[in-house]
C-alpha cells in the first residue's frame, strides 16, 4: 500500500556529497590511481554519508520523519540513474555482469573511457556550473533494475536510525536530458522509450517501499525548462502518462516531485491532477503560481531558501510565501529551491572573511538552520522565529549600506558608456591586418591556455601564501615553469603558444584576488563534475581594478619566443557565472563593471606588445534562461558585456574566446555577435556533432572546434584526431579553421598531455599534406 505518513515541515532538496575536506574526491582520486581498493572506496563513501545525517540532523531536520534527502553520488547523479535502469551504451557491454551489473569500476569507466571506448559526453546541469553525463538511449537500450544502490543506501542510514527520503532523477527528466544513441535511427527521440522505462521506475519504488520508505524524492527539472528536444505538448503527455503509472502503484512510498531552477508552468496543472502525494515549487527562481484543479490535495513543498547562491537572504520575505503558498494548498513544507550541492558546506569553515561579510551569508549548513527556522515558524506561529526573522533583516540593512557595496567612480564610468564602446571594425579589415601580423599557416594550432598544474607548482603556491617564499623567490619559480612550457610548446610544434598559467590556482579565481569587490573563500569548495571542485569567489560589491593583473607574465613569455604569444583573459559572463554573485542589482549591470576592469586589462597587454588576447567565455551557454521569455534581455547583456571588454583593441589585434559544453546551435547568433576573431569550442567528447550547426547556421570568423577531450585520461590517437579534423574541414571553410583541445590542461598530467598534442600535431600536419594543393599559403 502507498505510504500515508506525513511529509515533514522542513527539508532540502539535497546536500554536497564531497565532503567538507573534498574526502570523496581524494577518495575517488586514489581509487583511480590504484592505491585504494574499492571496498575502502565503499567505506569512505558510507562514512561521508552518515556524518551528512548525523550532521543535518543536528541542524534541524529530522532523524525518523524523512527530512533528510539520501541524495550522494560517487560521481552524478544522471550515471546513478543511468546504472540504476540498466542503461548502459554497447560500447560499453563488457563492463557488465552475467546480471547485467556494472561494478565501481565500470561505473567510473563510462565517465572516464577506457581505450578506445570514448566516455559519456558531458554537459552543464539547467543554470548551474554542474556538469552531468549524458546517457546514450535509443530502441537497442535495455532497461532493467540493474543496481539496488538507492535501495542499499536507504537500508544503510535505516539501520544507523535514520528515516531518510530516497532520491533520484525522475524518468521524464532523465529521457529528456539523454541522446539518441549512435544506433537509433533518424527521428527518434529517448522520450520515444518511456513506455519501456516506467517499469523499471516502478520495481524500484516497489522495492523501497518494501525496504521501509515513507517518501521518495522525483527530481524532474526538465518540466521548467523550455530548452528540451521534444515539443512542450509531447513532454507533458509524457508527465501525465508516467505519475499517472507511478501513482496508481499498490505498493510504493509517497511520491515527492522536486522541480527546481523554475517554475513549472503548464507541467503543474498536470502534476495536481496525477496521483502523487508532494510537488516541489522553486520560489526563488520561479513565480508563486496560480490556483489549479487538485493542487489543494497535494503537499507543496515551497522552496524559499536559496540552494543556487549564498547569500543569507530575506527570512521574512520568505515566511511570507509561505503564508502565500498555504492558499493553494493547507499542507506547506518549506525547503531550498535546489539542491544545496551548489553551495559550500559551512561558512564557520571561513577564518579570513570579514565579519561583516560572514554575517551576510549562509552556505549549506547555515541554509538547513534557516529551513529549520520557518518550519518551525509554520508549526508555532511567526512570533515564535520573530528574533531570527529581524537577525536577518538587519544584515540585510547593513549590506546595503556597507562601504564598497557601492562606489560613486565605477558607477559614473558605466552610466557614460556610448554604443561606441562596444564596436570593434569590419571583420574583413581585421582579418587583413591579423594576416599580415601574425603570419600563422592554414589550420593553426595552439592550446586554450592552461597546462598541468603540478604537485610542485601547487607547493610553491601555498608556500607563497603562507611567506615561506617571498615574492621574489616565487617569481622566479614560476618564471621558470613559464619557460618550461614554451619550450615544450616550441618542442612539440604548437603555431600559438600559451604561458601555462602557473601562477592560477583557478581562472575565475584568480581575477577575483586581484579585482575590488571580491572575496575568496578558504574550504568553499563545491562540486564541478566527477572529482573536479572548485572554490567560486563571493563578487560582493563594485567591480574595479586596481592595477595590471596578468601583463608581467605575458610580456615575459613573449619574450621567451618568437612565435605569437596569447594574453589569457576570464570573461565577464564566466566572472559572473562561477562566482557567488551579488543578488541586490541586475546582473547585466554587474558584467558591464567586470568588463571595464578587463578592458583596462586588454588595453595595457595591447600596448605592451601582445598581439593575441584570448577572453574566454564557457559559461555563456550556462547562464542562459531556462524560459524562452528571457533569452533576448540575456543575450543582449551578456554579449554587451564581451563586446565592451574587447572593443577598444587594433585592428591588428586579434581577440579569442573559448566556450564549452555552449550548444553552439542555441546560442549561435549570440557566439556571432560577440565578434570574436576566433572562437573555440568543445566539440571531442561530441565526435564533432558542432559542426553541423555551423554548417547549417553559418559563420564566417575563425572557429577552433576542440580535437582532443580533456575532461578524460586516455590519449585519443593520431587516427582519431585525424578523422575528428576531417569532420570540421569538410563542413568549414579550412581558412577558418584552428586546431586545439576542448578547454584548457590544467587538471591533466604531462605525460598524456604531451602525448596526446604530439598525436594532435601530426594530425594537423596530415590533414594540412592533404588540403595543401587547395589552400593557398597566408605566409
Amino acid at each position: 500500500m502507498t505510504s500515508t505518513s506525513p511529509f515533514p515541515a522542513g527539508t532540502i532538496l539535497g546536500y554536497p556529497r564531497i565532503g567538507p575536506r573534498r574526502e570523496l574526491k581524494k577518495a575517488v582520486e586514489a581509487f583511480w590511481a590504484g592505491t585504494t581498493t574499492a571496498a575502502e572506496l565503499e567505506a569512505t563513501a558510507a562514512g561521508l554519508r552518515q556524518a551528512t545525517r548525523d550532521r543535518l540532523a543536528a541542524l534541524g531536520l529530522g532523524r525518523t520523519d524523512s527530512a533528510i534527502p539520501e541524495s550522494f553520488s560517487f560521481y552524478d547523479q544522471m550515471l546513478d540513474a543511468l546504472c540504476t535502469v540498466g542503461a548502459v551504451p554497447a560500447r560499453f557491454a563488457g563492463l557488465l555482469d552475467a546480471d547485467g551489473r556494472i561494478d565501481l569500476a565500470g561505473y567510473f569507466t563510462l565517465a572516464r573511457g577506457e581505450g578506445e571506448s570514448l566516455p559519456l559526453e558531458m554537459t552543464k546541469w539547467f543554470d548551474s556550473n554542474y556538469h552531468y553525463l549524458v546517457p546514450e538511449i535509443g530502441p537497442e537500450t535495455e532497461f532493467s533494475l540493474s543496481s539496488d544502490r538507492i535501495v542499499r543506501e536507504f537500508e544503510e542510514a535505516r539501520a544507523a536510525g535514520f528515516l531518510t527520503r530516497p532520491v533520484i532523477v525522475g524518468p521524464v527528466t532523465f529521457l529528456l536530458l539523454s541522446k539518441p544513441s549512435d544506433e537509433a535511427p533518424a527521428g527518434f527521440e529517448p522520450l520515444d522509450r518511456l513506455d519501456d522505462l516506467i517499469p523499471v521506475y516502478a520495481t524500484l519504488l516497489q522495492r523501497l517501499a518494501d525496504a521501509g520508505a515513507d517518501w521518495v524524492q522525483l527530481d524532474e527539472p526538465g518540466l521548467v525548462s523550455e530548452s528540451v528536444p521534444v515539443p512542450r505538448a509531447e513532454a507533458l503527455t509524457a508527465v501525465q502518462w508516467a505519475y499517472g503509472t507511478l501513482g496508481h502503484l499498490a505498493q510504493r512510498p509517497a511520491i515527492f516531485v522536486a522541480a527546481p531552477y523554475g517554475s513549472l508552468d503548464d507541467a503543474l496543472p498536470v502534476l495536481a491532477a496525477a496521483p502523487i502525494e508532494a510537488i516541489g515549487l522553486d520560489l526563488v527562481r520561479g513565480a508563486l503560481p496560480a490556483a489549479v484543479p487538485g493542487l489543494e490535495g497535494k503537499t507543496l513543498v515551497a522552496g524559499v531558501i536559496d540552494g543556487h547562491n549564498i547569500w543569507r537572504g530575506d527570512l521574512a520575505d520568505a515566511f511570507a510565501h509561505l503564508d502565500e503558498v498555504s492558499v493553494l494548498s493547507p499542507r506547506v513544507a518549506v525547503s531550498t529551491s535546489t539542491s544545496l550541492q551548489h553551495v559550500p558546506h559551512t561558512v564557520t569553515d571561513e577564518s579570513a572573511l570579514g565579519a561583516d561579510l560572514v554575517s551576510w551569508l549562509a552556505f549549506a549548513d547555515e541554509k538547513v538552520g534557516q529551513v529549520a527556522t520557518l518550519a518551525r515558524g509554520l508549526a508555532d506561529g511567526r512570533e515564535a522565529i520573530d528574533a531570527e526573522l529581524d537577525a536577518a533583516t538587519r544584515a540585510l540593512a547593513a549590506r546595503r549600506i556597507a562601504p564598497g557595496v557601492r562606489d560613486g567612480a565605477v558607477r559614473a564610468r558605466a552610466a557614460a558608456l556610448t554604443a561606441d564602446d562596444f564596436t570593434r571594425g569590419e571583420y574583413a579589415d581585421r582579418l587583413a591586418a591579423q594576416e599580415t601580423a601574425l603570419a600563422l599557416p592554414f589550420l593553426p594550432t595552439t592550446t586554450i591556455g592552461s597546462f598541468p598544474q603540478t604537485g610542485e607548482i601547487r607547493r610553491a603556491r601555498a608556500r607563497f601564501l603562507t611567506g615561506v617564499l617571498d615574492a621574489d623567490e616565487y617569481r622566479d619559480l614560476m618564471r621558470a615553469e613559464i619557460a618550461r612550457v614554451v619550450d615544450l610548446q616550441e618542442e612539440i610544434g604548437l603555431d600559438v603558444l600559451v604561458h601555462g598559467e602557473p601562477e592560477r590556482n583557478d581562472m575565475v579565481q584568480y581575477f577575483a584576488e586581484n579585482l575590488d569587490g571580491f572575496a575568496v573563500t578558504e574550504n568553499g569548495w563545491v562540486q564541478s563534475y566527477g572529482s573536479r571542485c572548485t572554490r567560486p569567489s563571493i563578487l560582493w560589491g563594485d567591480v574595479s581594478r586596481p592595477k595590471p593583473i596578468t601583463v608581467e607574465w605575458s610580456t615575459y613569455t613573449q619574450g621567451l619566443t618568437a612565435k605569437p604569444v596569447k594574453g589569457m583573459l576570464t570573461g565577464p559572463v564566466t566572472i559572473l557565472a562561477w562566482s557567488f554573485v551579488r543578488d541586490d542589482q541586475p546582473l547585466g549591470e554587474t558584467a558591464r563593471q567586470v568588463a571595464l576592469a578587463l578592458r583596462d586589462e586588454i588595453a595595457d597587454l595591447e600596448a605592451a606588445g601582445i598581439g593575441i588576447v584570448q577572453v574566454d567565455e564557457p559559461a555563456l551557454r550556462e547562464l542562459l534562461p531556462l524560459k524562452k521569455a528571457g533569452h533576448a534581455d540575456y543575450l543582449d547583456w551578456s554579449v554587451g558585456s564581451f563586446r565592451l571588454a574587447t572593443a577598444g583593441v587594433l585592428d591588428a589585434t586579434q581577440i579569442h574566446t573559448h566556450l564549452c559544453y555552449s550548444e553552439f546551435g542555441v546560442v549561435i547568433d549570440a557566439i556571432r555577435n560577440l565578434d570574436a576573431d576566433v572562437t573555440s569550442i568543445e566539440a571531442a567528447r561530441s565526435r564533432m556533432e558542432v559542426v553541423a550547426d555551423i554548417q547549417a547556421n553559418g559563420f564566417d570568423h575563425g572557429i577552433g572546434p576542440g580535437v582532443y577531450d580533456i575532461h578524460s585520461p586516455r590519449v585519443p590517437s593520431v587516427a582519431e584526431l585525424t578523422e575528428l579534423l576531417d569532420r570540421a574541414v569538410a563542413a568549414i571553410p579550412v581558412g577558418q579553421v584552428w586546431v586545439n583541445p576542448d578547454c584548457g590542461l590544467k587538471t591533466r598530467g604531462y605525460a598524456e598531455t604531451v602525448e596526446s598534442l604530439t598525436n594532435m600535431i601530426e594530425a594537423t600536419r596530415i590533414v594540412r599534406a592533404r588540403l595543401a594543393e587547395r589552400v593557398p599559403a597566408r605566409a
